[in-house]
């Protein structure tokens, strides 16, 4: 069974990578609204009458790490084809496969989302390291640091595809993709903190935050490789993405098993 997602996984990737045209047209919008979220960034702190719980350096690094792996951690990336699957009703096709439908799923969209970001990640870390302050991105502190930084970031991005699959699930209720996409990503992205990062948020919101999975995605790496989170904080945080991520993908494999025994296939 593993040996059918690892296919599948190696299919999309390869197929994903081609894209290099779409990818290059990313990478310059991507740049244009990191420039714009850090202009508005460096003008909030040049007015603020108190002291920010993270520094404009930390925040500015925090924006352009948000551009540069978008794809893996933004909500409302989408695959058609899986929506087209359930409206249509040509998901019959995919209930006759062998292999289980949420892990073939889950394999497309990690490949999807990884594809992407290998192809745009690259030239935007590579230029914002050599912008003039206060612009620029500045590295982690120490190795160690960003070490702990690429494993969050991984669960990071596992848990954002466990996430994505809910809303895929939820179309088989409200046949809306739609519908389904807004209702999710409005909310999870800020949650995220795709927005604002969450220390920056009112008191009352960031409980309301951390409360749920959601700044486990981005927020929290993000805050890992600026240095704002202390690197035993990280493995706490660390182990707490792989408590959510097993409970998510439960529930996600308990869901599906649900729509699917209700689904019904007009013409047969």
């Amino acid at each position: 069974m593993m040996r059918a997602y690892l296919s599948v996984f190696k299919l999309r990737i390869y197929t994903g990578l081609q894209y290099r045209a779409a990818a290059l047209a990313g990478i310059g919008t991507q740049f244009f609204f990191g420039s714009m979220f850090i202009m508005i960034f460096v003008a909030f702190y040049a007015h603020s009458t108190e002291v920010p719980p993270m520094t404009l350096s930390q925040v500015i690094t925090y924006t352009w790490l948000k551009q540069a792996f978008l794809a893996l951690v933004m909500l409302w990336l989408r695959d058609n084809e899986l929506f087209q699957l359930i409206t249509s009703g040509n998901i019959a096709y995919e209930m006759c496969r062998p292999s289980g439908i949420y892990g073939f799923w889950y394999a497309k969209l990690l490949a999807q989302r990884l594809s992407s970001a290998l192809l745009r990640c690259f030239p935007i870390l590579i230029v914002t390291v050599f912008l003039p302050e206060p612009y620029r991105l500045e590295l982690p502190p120490d190795l160690l640091t960003f070490l702990l930084f690429l494993a969050v970031l991984i669960a990071g991005f596992l848990m954002v595809v466990a996430l994505s699959m809910l809303i895929y699930i939820s179309v088989f209720v409200t046949m809306s993709p739609g519908g389904s996409l807004l209702m999710f990503s409005i909310f999870g992205e800020f949650l995220a903190g795709m927005v604002i990062p969450v220390p920056l948020m009112p008191g009352w919101m960031q409980d309301i935050v951390y409360l749920l999975p959601f700044h486990w995605t981005a927020d929290f790496p993000f805050r890992v490789f600026t240095g704002d989170i202390s690197k035993l904080g990280a493995l706490k945080g660390l182990a707490a993405q792989l408590a959510w991520l097993a409970a998510l993908a439960a529930f996600g494999h308990y869901t599906m098993n649900r729509a699917l025994r209700r689904v019904v296939v007009q013409g047969g």
